[in-house]
């Protein structure tokens, strides 16, 4: 019941109180100590000439070495970290009796002894963290009120020191209430300071949080180059940026730090897109960390690959709506042109000249047909169905049907299988491509024996397969291959140039990747899926 009374007032739990509040109960038992120690040495050397023991020196000493005995008891009781609560109430209590003896044994009041029960009820107070220390105060004014009683019954002391001990009782209490009032205040202040740790670990953790998922690089720098924290985006962006040890810039991306010291170095520099670009593919940002640049800076990095990718997307998307509507609106028209030659090329009065151009009209409206077709299709973004199967028998089927279809003699293909892998593909979306691909490698080709090759291997990062177009005609000219991926980009006077553009985009549909090979000979397209 005691213990539950105390913890009411502010008592940390009996069994299990904190390191701290222990480390507060052994000072004040040092405290304890030291004063006993100073009695007994005050009265040993300065006996006749102090107040102390003036009364009675033998019981002065007896009390002063039985304080001296306690002090050295309390160590030992909290050696075993066990019931705090009633230590704490034991060490007050006894510096309040021993106290009161030995004030007895000096004069009473006029020793003084009387202010030393300051010091301990302050203590109290600041320890204990709760109500309590105003009942240690109380206590010591009933034992300083008795003691002067028990004198003035005895010794017929006089009445009128009555006052000095109510002025005494008075500095008790206001000494407890003000340590008290000091407690409550840092408890609050540690509670205070508890939340707001748990808050900036909080606010750290989401603020790391969303550092790591943003897109753009981020590296935190001190005035030195030396990176202080960094996000997964720039570690892909520079790399070499994560791991234990001291990570300077300079090692890893000396552009980047020489445009950090220019920084540094003149305040008037203010940011621009051209400004801060560390090559064709980077380009950086920086923002002061405080108001002194010195201090150092957030850098933000930024993939220019990325954005003028999504930029090519937009582009791209907003010129497939409207290509979509134009191949709509033109459909109608032409197959009523379609319809017309047909019945120009019927008509029995129509002169001989008459059948060439009817052609010439019939072969541009099936250009035009298969060029709308291509346009709904590149619009359409058919979901790909991807299954595995194995591509040496796929491609050995699909050889035998090209070579049927475009009557080839069936020598002027060439697999080289250096691996038989499964793969991940849609199979459809890969005949596709497939046809696309050799299709512009026949046309650009000698047509001789072995002048398209299909070549099998397995490609430089792990679990995936490439495979491989080859040609054997005069290449893709320099100027051309930047835009060869790009729709309506055609050196065919007669192709629609959106083959290889579909091609590409049916590739990353199945989360695969079509790429222009720059090598000696002729043109080479490789195509990298996941195995299976």
């Amino acid at each position: 019941m005691a213990d539950a009374s105390l913890q009411s007032q502010g008592y940390p739990g009996t069994a299990t109180a904190p390191a701290h509040y222990w480390r507060s109960l052994l000072l004040f038992n040092l405290y304890r100590t030291a004063t006993a120690v100073l009695l007994l040495a005050a009265a040993r050397v300065w006996g006749d000439t102090l107040q102390f023991g003036s009364r009675d020196m033998r019981l002065f000493l007896g009390a002063a070495s039985a304080y001296l005995v306690f002090a050295l008891a309390m160590f030992a009781w909290m050696r075993l970290r066990e019931r705090f609560n009633w230590q704490l109430a034991a060490q007050v209590g006894g510096d309040i009796g021993f106290t009161t003896v030995m004030m007895y044994a000096s004069g009473g009041l006029a020793s003084g002894l009387g202010l030393l029960l300051l010091t301990s009820l302050a203590a109290a107070g600041l320890v204990s963290r709760g109500r309590l220390t105003l009942f240690f105060a109380a206590i010591a004014t009933i034992a300083v009120l008795l003691e002067h009683s028990y004198e003035v019954l005895r010794f017929s002391e006089s009445g009128g020191q009555y006052v000095q001990a109510g002025l005494l009782s008075i500095a008790y209490f206001t000494t407890a209430w003000l340590a008290h009032t000091l407690a409550k205040r840092t408890v609050a202040s540690e509670q205070l300071a508890a939340q707001r740790e748990i808050d900036l670990a909080n606010m750290a953790q989401v603020n790391q949080l969303v550092i790591q998922d943003m897109e753009q690089g981020v590296i935190v720098v001190d005035g030195d180059g030396v990176v202080r924290q960094s996000n997964s985006a720039a570690t892909r962006m520079v790399g070499g940026l994560s791991g234990s040890g001291v990570i300077r810039l300079k090692d890893h991306l000396p552009a980047l730090q020489d445009l950090f010291e220019r920084w540094l170095r003149d305040p008037a520099l203010v940011d621009g897109p051209n400004l801060f670009e560390i090559d064709a593919s980077l380009r950086a940002r920086f923002v002061p960390v405080a108001k002194r640049r010195g201090a150092g800076a957030v850098i933000f990095l930024e993939d220019l690959a990325r954005i003028r990718s999504e930029a090519r997307q937009m582009k791209l998307a907003a010129l497939g709506r409207l290509t979509a509507n134009i191949a709509h609106e033109i459909r109608n028209p032409l197959g009523a042109i379609s319809h017309a030659a047909e019945l120009l090329q019927e008509d029995p009065a129509a002169v001989a000249g008459s059948a060439r151009l009817t052609m010439i009209i019939r072969d541009n409206v099936r250009r035009l047909d298969r060029m709308i077709n291509d346009v709904q299709m590149l619009n359409r973004g058919e979901r790909a169905e991807r299954e595995r199967f194995r591509l040496a028998p796929y491609l050995q089927a699909f050889v035998a049907q090209f070579s049927e279809t475009e009557r080839l003699e069936g020598n002027e293909i060439e697999l080289e299988l250096v691996a038989d892998p499964h793969i991940m593909f849609d199979r459809d979306h890969l005949n596709q491509v497939l046809w696309n691909l050799c299709r512009n490698a026949l046309r650009h080709s000698t047509r001789r024996p072995g002048c398209i090759r299909l070549q099998v291997m397995r490609a430089s990062r792990s679990n995936a397969v490439r495979l491989d177009v080859v040609d054997d005609g005069a290449g893709v000219p320099a100027e051309s291959r930047v835009k060869l991926f790009e729709p309506f980009f055609t050196t065919d006077p007669g192709g629609t140039g959106l083959g290889l553009h579909l091609a590409r985009e049916i590739c990353e549909a199945n989360g695969a990747m079509l790429e222009y090979v720059e090598g000696p000979g002729g043109a080479r397209f490789a195509v990298t899926c996941a195995a299976g």
